[in-house]
């Protein structure tokens, strides 16, 4: 497992990457929410009240910083995490 503090314009975020067989689990942590991998689930994440955003397809942190959205919970869109927005925008609206 790694873990790796990234900064950001609006705070320091900590990312966990997680070596699966094939690819990694990936999430990157904001202090009012985080940003998930395509191995996580935003009904889950929604379900337990939790501030998140998805994004797919990526291997990195920083492939995750410029991916677009494409999931987000209602809590995400209660502070302007929308679908479409980068990965970075969407983790600069969590602090």
């Amino acid at each position: 497992m790694l873990i790796k503090q990234i900064q950001l314009e609006n705070g320091c975020a900590l990312g966990l990457r997680f070596e699966m067989q094939k690819y990694p689990l990936l999430v990157i942590r904001a202090e009012k929410g985080f940003l998930m991998c395509g191995y996580l689930n935003v009904s889950a994440a929604e379900s337990l009240g939790d501030t998140a955003a998805k994004v797919k397809g990526v291997q990195s942190f920083e492939d995750m910083l410029k991916a677009q959205v494409v999931e987000v919970t209602r809590f995400a869109r209660e502070i302007g995490v929308e679908t479409g927005m980068t990965g970075r925008e969407a983790l600069e609206r969590m602090f």
